[in-house]
């Protein structure tokens, strides 16, 4: 069994074959290097637990994650601390191939905002269920940044080409329910029905034919995972280079100041 009590920022509790893994940083749980750490070799560590049929992931209190810190981003920025990107890249990486390489089915309980890589976490899933009224985009664009840690790959497989260049490109928001009708997500309910339907089919899937279902979504990621092969080094070469970019520092610096960034194209 993997000993997941080293991990610093996950909380995990276990609900028969259900390994519950809770993204805990309230109240909006944006992505810490600690948290970028665990997420890095989390799914590694399930594919290995042999008590762990299924895995529900999810954010503490009312949100699922805000994703980057732009408090860390500043810092990061202003230090020249670049050897921090790096290895953050390097654990994006990991975290994409451990998202496609989960053998075990991966159900997102989107509980709230989900931005960013927490947006990617919430629709990489194999079932994501989120709250009707709940918020979801891709933001990278908005800090100056290519949204290379999997929104390029997953929205426009998931929704088709025209829609999430719509997003993308511009980084707006769109509903729980907007997501469904787009087929970015697997379904949009209330809040009061969220665990009934996460947690519903959690114990179907731990139930059912348990190689006949890690089967099946193996076979049904081979095409994202072929795709993410050829792509993901040039997704997080072209997310590194607009890191080194003039518009991202603004960007960073204006969220933190509250006004409106100007972006000059440097």
């Amino acid at each position: 069994m993997a000993n997941f009590d080293s991990y610093n920022g996950l909380k995990f509790l276990r609900r028969g074959g259900t390994l519950v893994a809770t993204i805990d940083n309230p109240p909006t749980n944006p992505m810490t290097p600690e948290l970028h750490q665990d997420l890095s070799r989390l799914f590694r560590d399930v594919n290995e637990d042999t008590e762990t049929k299924v895995l529900v992931l999810t954010g503490a209190g009312d949100s699922f994650s805000s994703g980057g810190n732009i408090k860390n981003m500043v810092r990061r920025i202003d230090e020249g601390r670049t050897g921090e990107w790096y290895q953050g890249i390097d654990e994006a990486r990991q975290i994409l191939h451990g998202v496609l390489r989960l053998e075990k089915p991966l159900i997102s309980r989107i509980n709230g905002p989900a931005m960013g890589l927490g947006a990617t976490l919430a629709v990489a899933a194999d079932f994501s269920f989120m709250v009707e009224d709940a918020l979801i985009a891709d933001t990278h664009v908005k800090v100056g940044l290519v949204a290379g840690d999997g929104g390029a790959l997953f929205w426009p497989m998931l929704m088709g080409y025209a829609k999430a260049r719509r997003y993308l490109l511009t980084g707006d928001t769109m509903t729980g329910r907007e997501a469904a009708d787009f087929g970015l997500i697997t379904e949009a309910v209330s809040r009061e029905q969220l665990d009934e339907r996460v947690y519903g089919t959690a114990d179907r899937l731990a139930k059912g034919a348990t190689r006949a279902v890690r089967g099946t979504k193996m076979a049904i990621n081979a095409l994202l995972r072929s795709q993410l092969e050829m792509l993901v080094d040039t997704h997080l070469a072209l997310e590194t280079e607009t890191y080194h970019s003039k518009d991202h520092a603004e960007a960073a610096h204006a969220f933190l100041e509250k006004r409106k960034p100007a972006f000059t194209g440097e």
